[in-house]
Order: structure tokens, then sequence, then C-alpha cells
């Protein structure tokens, strides 16, 4: 990715959303070209010259002190994850020379903890949110109408991104789909961030930002969060409406894997419909036919039917 862009698109969208009056300065008069702080403006908030800050937007500097940034970050009141951004944008790590990337797999061990999750949804997943594996009940919860075994194929393994982007089945499972899409690409932007010398990250934002004009128009507003827990809504079509916390759990090494997991309050109707799918899914379990390929077992809960020929046509 541009990285010198990325920083100054993040600037101008932070200064944009601060008005004078905001951080105690008084407005040069009605008439502005432009909405929130001018240039100058924050270069005087933040102590530097307005031809350095005007360099750094214009991505031609590239050693920013770590008192700039900091100065820049306290003047946009920036959050602890967009400072984080800030500084990752502005002092990205040097290029390495990688050998050919592998396919990452889950872990034996983290597998094996999730299949134990009795009752609890959980979903392991790389850096660029690719599925590397769910356990039954994460499988039946935002994923029934995908091949269970897919995570185990590199090249058919379900991305959640793409998916709420660009398939409808799972836009159906969010009834506050807007809500969902700020936070997807909040996480998004602030792993963009992180690495922005990952070429499969940056074709996955590259396809969403040419097939969803929906992600696009968020992804130019350059939403930044780490979502790390919170509650979602869903509507699921066969156990009906749930509200379920999340949490997320990250991996200690540098392969960028990290655990999705699910659960409600206890005495809650959520409750009720997440124990109720968790009897439909071992009703039904997944089965290995003679062909090798998965298939539920006869009159399974899968909405429509599709198996992994679903994942390839958003692609």
């Amino acid at each position: 990715m541009d990285t010198p862009a990325e920083l100054g698109e993040f600037l101008r969208t932070r200064r944009a959303r601060l008005k004078p009056e905001d951080v105690g300065l008084v407005s040069y008069g009605a008439q502005r070209r432009v909405p929130g702080l001018r240039r100058e403006e924050l270069a005087q908030l933040a102590g530097v010259s307005p031809a350095y800050y005007a360099r750094l937007e214009q991505g031609q500097s590239g050693n920013a002190s770590e008192g700039v940034l900091d100065a820049l970050a306290r003047a946009l009141r920036l959050s602890d994850d967009e400072h984080t951004h800030l500084r990752n944008l502005a002092r990205p790590g040097r290029a390495k020379r990688r050998p050919p990337e592998r396919a990452v797999c889950v872990r034996p061990g983290t597998k094996q903890l999730i299949d134990a999750m009795d009752g609890v949804p959980a979903i392991v997943l790389d850096r660029r949110s690719d599925v590397l594996a769910w356990n039954p009940l994460g499988h039946g919860l935002v994923g029934d109408h995908l091949d269970f075994t897919a995570p185990d194929r590199p090249t058919e393994r379900p991305n959640l991104q793409r998916l709420l982007f660009l398939d409808p089945h799972t836009r159906e499972l969010y009834p506050r789909w807007e809500e969902e899409a700020k936070r997807a690409v909040s996480s998004l932007r602030l792993m963009a961030g992180r690495c922005p010398d990952d070429r499969r990250l940056a074709e996955l934002v590259g396809e969403l930002l040419m097939k969803s004009p929906e992600f696009a128009a968020l992804w130019q507003r350059h939403p930044v969060r780490n979502c790390v827990s919170g509650v979602k809504s869903f509507h699921h079509p066969l156990v009906g409406p749930m509200e379920l916390s999340f949490e997320t759990l990250r991996m200690p090494d540098e392969t960028g894997q990290w655990t999705l997991m699910y659960s409600a309050r206890r005495g809650s109707p959520a409750e009720a419909g997440l124990s109720l799918l968790r009897t439909l899914v071992e009703a039904h379990p997944v089965t290995a036919p003679a062909d090798g390929g998965p298939r539920r077992s006869a009159d399974g809960p899968g909405r429509s039917g599709r198996g992994v020929d679903s994942v390839k046509d958003l692609a």
C-alpha cells in the first residue's frame, strides 16, 4: 500500500472533523473552502511550522519524531487506536525481502481448543480475516451456507470481510449491517497500517473497493478502531434474532492469528437461541461422504445447499 498517501488521507480526514471553535481557535471568517481545520491552524496547535506539516501531509517527510506525532495526535484529539495508526503510517518499518509466502494453518492445539468449547461459537482467523478454522457452532452461526471444511483448503477459505460486503446470505445475518460494516472497515484500516507490505491484504482491499461501493465509501472516511470486544446483533434464519457478546484473543506469536468467540447473557432470549442452534448443529453433524466432500446429514440446517463453490463465486 502507498503509505505516504495513506498518511495524508488520514490526516486530512481528521482535520476535516474538527472546527476552529472545537479547539479554542478564532475562525478566520465564515467562508472556508474546506471543512474543518486548515493546515496552518493544525500546525499552530501542534507547535510545528505550516511548511513542515504540509510536507508531512503530502508524504514528503518520512522521519517525523515521536514528539511531533504525539503533538499532532493531541491536536487532532485522536483516540488511542487512531494514535497508534498515525504512528504506523508515519513511520512504517522498512520493507524486507520475504520468501514466498506459505499458506498459514491453524495450530493443532488451537483447533483442539475451539473444538472443546462446548456451547461457544468460535472462529480462528488470520490478520486478513481468512477463516483458518471454526468449530461446528461457529460455522452454524456465521457460515452454515458454506462448506464446513473450506478452511482446510487455503485457496478456498472464506474471508469474513469479503462475505460481509459481497455475500447476500451474510448480509441478511446482520440486521444492523451498516454498524457491522463500519466495524469491519475500522479493523481492516488498522491492520493495513500495521502491515503495509502485506500483498494479499492489499489485494483484498482492492477487490472490495472495486466490487462494493459501500466499502469504498467507508474506506474513504478512514475509520480506525481496534474492535476487540462488544455486542453484535444477529438475525439467524433458523433461530431468529440474537444479541451476542463477542471477545477476541490474539496469539502472542507473529502469525497474526486470532480467535473470535461469541456468548449470550445468562437467562436472555439469545441464550435460548444459541442453545437451539447448538441442538440443530448437533442433530445434523457434518459427515464425510464417499467422494471426500463434506456435507451435513440429510435435512440438515443449511440455508441454501451451497457449498464451497459459493466461496469461489465471491473471489
